[in-house]
């Protein structure tokens, strides 16, 4: 097996890094028009600044404000947009669900991709595939693409604006990658783009945990306070471009998973894609029978940052067995990344972790509180 490492074109990071977005296209030959594809406080928050750095670089463009779901329907929606409008390059400006749906719309359309994120909420932004969601929320598939993105441009005074959960969620995401890289690595199984990790996508990830506990929690201060501090800086770094990169070309395992089976529960719709991979993490954990010293240190950084570390803190305070048997049957679909563990995983093991999981992040609290 070959290995694979793939990242984008271009990351570009830092403070009022929006002003050079129309220089950053046009030094990579990204012309127009343009159809930016942007949430609604994207578009509120950056409509001047498109209008200023786009018209000085003598890019036309156009915006299509999101339906709220990565879905097959509003993909196709885009394209159709995007087509009307002869566009040559599409931008997505927003979260994650925003970005996946660009790609999705570019890869149609067969035009570059330029990735704006204006939160730090996923590692969505540098890969080169999608989540694809119903348009209910649940899980649907991923959809991957033949490339990364040409651009990825994150302006870290937005984000810094942004509500500190969306931060927080991020980190969620970001925690699983080093654990999911990990198991794929050792058990030399395909990463997400059909290849063998490489030393450098491994090291990747395991930079990204260390940042998330060196950074995570002065990172969170820096949001509160909405300033962009060196340690904002790392840690959007962390949640955009390492975790991005240490999933994409190490690979998947449990975590993400679980996340995939905790959508068919309509009261998990109200959390955050990061903040449900982060008590995957936790049943990846139990899954795979890691150490005491492990638990503790993702727990103690879990609670310090605010993620969820019980089913309670994710929508699931009385979750019935029945509820638990469709979640796990969801996580271990045939082609499911749980697969990627170095053992058969069933359905009623997935039950149990999750379970296990639970008392384990009740326990921490618990002993807190006391």
């Amino acid at each position: 097996m070959l290995s694979v490492f793939c990242s984008p074109s271009r990351y570009t990071q830092g403070r009022n890094a929006t002003a050079s977005l129309g220089d950053e296209m046009r030094t990579l030959g990204l012309n127009g028009p343009a159809l930016i594809v942007a949430g609604s406080s994207a578009a509120a928050k950056l409509a001047d600044k498109w209008r200023e750095s786009l018209g000085q670089a003598g890019i036309a463009y156009a915006v299509h404000p999101f339906g709220g779901e990565c879905s097959h329907a509003e993909i196709a929606r885009v394209e159709q947009t995007g087509r009307a409008q002869r566009a040559r390059v599409v931008i997505g400006a927003g979260g994650g669900k925003v970005l996946d749906t660009a790609r999705a719309a570019a890869a149609g359309l067969g035009v570059p991709v330029v990735n704006c994120p204006t939160l730090a909420s996923s590692d969505a932004p540098c890969s080169a595939l999608s989540v694809i969601y119903t348009d209910a929320g649940e899980f649907q598939e991923y959809r991957f693409y033949s490339k990364n993105p040409d651009l990825v441009l994150v302006d870290t005074q937005v984000i810094a604006e942004a509500p500190s959960r969306l931060l927080v969620a991020g980190m969620g995401d970001a925690l699983a990658t080093w654990f999911e890289a990990k198991t794929c690595v050792e058990g030399r199984v395909k990463n997400m783009r059909g290849g063998a990790s490489t030393r450098s996508a491994a090291a990747l990830a395991h930079l990204c945990y260390r940042t998330l506990l060196e950074d995570g929690a002065a990172a969170l201060r820096a949001v509160e306070t909405r300033v962009v501090t060196p340690a904002l800086e790392r840690l959007v770094e962390a949640n955009t471009l390492l975790s991005g990169l240490g999933f994409e070309s190490s690979g998947l395992a449990a975590a993400h998973a679980v996340h995939n089976g905790l959508t068919v529960a309509p009261g998990t719709h109200a959390f955050f894609h990061g903040e449900k991979v982060a008590f995957g993490t936790l049943v990846q954990l139990v899954l795979e029978g890691q150490s005491r010293e492990t638990f503790a240190e993702v727990l103690g950084f879990a609670t310090g940052v605010g993620l969820p570390i019980t089913l309670a803190e994710i929508g699931l305070p009385e979750v019935s067995r029945e509820v638990l048997g469709r979640i796990a049957a969801r996580a271990t679909m045939p082609g499911e990344t749980i697969h990627n563990e170095p053992f058969e995983v069933n359905a009623p093991m997935v039950v149990d972790a999750v379970l296990g999981a639970d008392a384990a992040g009740r326990a921490w609290r618990d002993t807190r509180v006391a």
